[in-house]
C-alpha cells in the first residue's frame, strides 16, 4: 500500500460540491414543464384531424409522381408488345422457311 502524497491536502469531493451551492442548470426546470400550458380537448381533436388530413402539396406531389409512372408503364408496355410482336414474325418466317426445306 503506497502512502498518500503530503505535500496536497485532501480535498473531499462532496463537501467541495456543497460549499459551490446549488447547480442552477439553464434549461427549464421540472415545475417549469408542469405548470405549462396544454392544449385543450377541442384543440387536441383539431390537431388531429388537420394531421389526418396531411398537406395538398405532398397530395398534389404523389399524384404527379403517379401520373408520370403510369406513362412510363405504358410506353415500356407499348415497347413489349412491339418487340412481342416482331419476335412473332421472324417465328413465322422461321417456320415458313423450314417447310420449304422440308418439301
Amino acid at each position: 500500500m503506497g502512502k498518500r502524497d503530503t505535500r496536497y491536502a485532501f480535498m473531499n469531493p462532496i463537501a467541495m460540491a456543497r460549499a459551490r451551492g446549488p447547480i442552477s442548470s439553464g434549461g427549464p426546470s421540472i415545475r417549469d414543464y408542469m405548470n405549462r400550458d396544454r392544449p385543450s380537448w377541442e384543440e387536441v381533436k383539431e390537431i388531429l384531424k388537420k394531421k389526418k388530413q396531411g398537406s395538398r402539396t405532398l397530395a398534389a406531389w404523389e399524384e404527379k409522381m403517379n401520373e408520370k409512372f403510369r406513362e412510363e408503364l405504358k410506353r415500356n408496355r407499348e415497347k413489349l408488345l412491339g418487340e412481342s410482336s416482331s419476335y412473332e414474325k421472324k417465328k413465322v418466317k422461321k417456320r415458313k422457311k423450314e417447310r420449304m426445306f422440308r418439301r
